[in-house]
């Protein structure tokens, strides 16, 4: 087993929750002795960019410069043509990037004793950058403000761990457990499965705590050596970091233990793909109730309307949710991932379920994004599709009480259908931004034309000498 590194006692009390100014951020970082700063932005992959820095360099200079550019760079590390996206002289300006103070937490593998702060992107006049994703959602949520609404929600988080695959022509397995044997056949819900990796989840519960990441439950999926980890429901904007962190911190503890950590949709032929669900609820600012159950405790209009929005704007938003080629390959009939946006009363196998819960926890689970999504953007277009169902007023259909995988596909099939979608909703681009949404749909035509580059192994399989 690789030599982990422990998280102190002292350094599990880590909450960053009380963090509010640069001066309670100093005390807090002198009482642990860091050291050294990671000044994080997520990209539109989700990915941290940023830099390293001392923290006596943060202190003296706690905004940070970096590039546009960072938002326009695809998963493979290229850029799509700026023309028309934006002013030309600024293309590859620097954008400032403000610290916030409330998501200040350890680095606990780091050798040296480290902090993480993520930044929100301004302009230099101060305006927020239309498409970074933490600013995506945060107008998403000034919106549902504005109506005098508070968005709740919780995320469930699949992955797969698997062997160490340095060469991407070989397919992925499973990794050896500590019964030195991989898993062959599914082990859903067992919990000799999951104790096989304790050592592994040992850490990454040591690690989450020391970050302030809420971990509710830890469950062992329908896929080999696949697990899902529940987040406790709160605030989108802070579910949305925890996600961001929490990903990372997977993939982390897990090189410890030379395994690798997966969230691709599908990372593995024939095993079940990886789900992102959101479940979603909504106070109101003035009461603090949930707006989906009446003083009776039966649905509101509001709740079917959310539903409505899903059903009607899921397909526009299929492009964030199913970000990449490889994530249309979990959406089909033999999965268990959903096909359509039909919707159930604890139906799992329709795209929105309603699981079954008192009146003050009624609730929408969405369950077509994928695993491998900008937690942010995931979150900002499901809520902007329940937003727009209530404002509209749209009305659902009638639950369904069978089985929605025998009904047609109603979402898109691939990435650059999603894409055209996206690109010709006028109301989602209205709340998510028209810049936004130019820009997203720039990117994923670029990372489509990469993949297109890329000869698979079926077409040397089955068309290298019969064609």
């Amino acid at each position: 087993m690789a030599k982990r590194t422990k998280v102190a006692e002292k350094d599990v009390v880590a909450s960053h929750r009380g963090v509010k100014s640069l001066s309670e951020a100093k005390a807090w970082m002198a009482a642990r002795g860091i050291t050294e700063i990671e000044c994080q932005v997520p990209d539109l992959a989700g990915v941290a960019r940023g830099k390293i820095m001392p923290a006596s360099k943060f202190f003296s200079s706690p905004v940070m410069n970096l590039p546009l550019s960072v938002f326009f760079q695809t998963i493979s590390g290229e850029y799509p043509d700026y023309e028309g996206l934006v002013d030309s002289v600024i293309a590859d300006s620097d954008l400032v990037l403000e610290p916030d103070f409330a998501t200040l937490s350890a680095v606990p593998w780091a050798q040296d004793p480290t902090a993480q702060v993520i930044h929100d992107a301004f302009h230099r006049d101060g305006r927020p950058v239309e498409v970074a994703p933490r600013q995506v959602l945060k107008h998403v949520l000034s919106l549902y403000a504005n109506r005098g609404w508070k968005p709740v929600v919780a995320p469930e988080i699949e992955f797969y761990l698997v062997e160490p695959n340095t060469d991407p022509d070989y397919p992925l397995k499973p990794p050896v457990g500590r019964s030195g044997r991989p898993e062959i056949g599914r082990q859903s819900y067992s919990i000799q499965a999951v104790n096989e990796f304790d050592a592994l989840f040992e850490d990454i519960y040591a690690y989450s705590e020391a970050q302030g990441l809420e971990i509710d439950t830890l469950i062992h999926e329908d896929g080999a050596a696949q697990m899902e980890i529940n987040l406790r429901h709160g605030e989108p904007l802070a579910l949305a970091d925890q996600v961001f962190l929490f990903k990372r911190t997977i993939r982390e503890a897990a090189l410890l233990h030379k395994i690798y950590a997966t969230f691709m949709a599908k990372p593995i032929a024939n095993e079940p793909g990886s789900a992102m669900h959101i479940h979603q609820s909504v106070v109101s600012v003035a009461t603090g109730e949930n707006i989906f159950s009446d003083k009776d405790g039966d649905p509101t209009p509001e709740f079917f309307s959310f539903i409505a929005g899903h059903q009607k704007y899921l397909p526009a938003v299929m492009c964030i949710l199913a970000p990449y080629v490889n994530s249309y390959r979990r959406l089909t009939r033999d999965s268990m991932a959903p096909i359509n946006v039909q919707w159930g009363y604890d139906n799992r196998t329709a795209g929105l379920r309603v699981p079954p819960s008192s009146p003050e926890a009624r609730r929408v689970e969405n369950r077509v994004p994928s695993s491998d999504a900008n937690p942010y953007l995931v979150i900002a277009a499901s809520l902007a599709c329940g937003y727009l169902g209530m404002v509209e007023g749209l009305r659902a259909t009638d639950p369904l009480e069978r089985d929605a995988k025998d009904l047609d596909f109603e979402l898109p099939r691939g990435l650059l259908e999603a894409v055209a979608a996206f690109q010709q909703s006028e109301e989602m681009a209205d709340v998510l931004g028209h810049r936004f949404v130019a820009n997203y749909s720039a990117v994923k035509q670029a990372e489509f034309e990469t993949f297109m580059r890329v000869i698979s192994p079926w077409e040397r399989e089955y068309l290298l000498l019969n064609v």
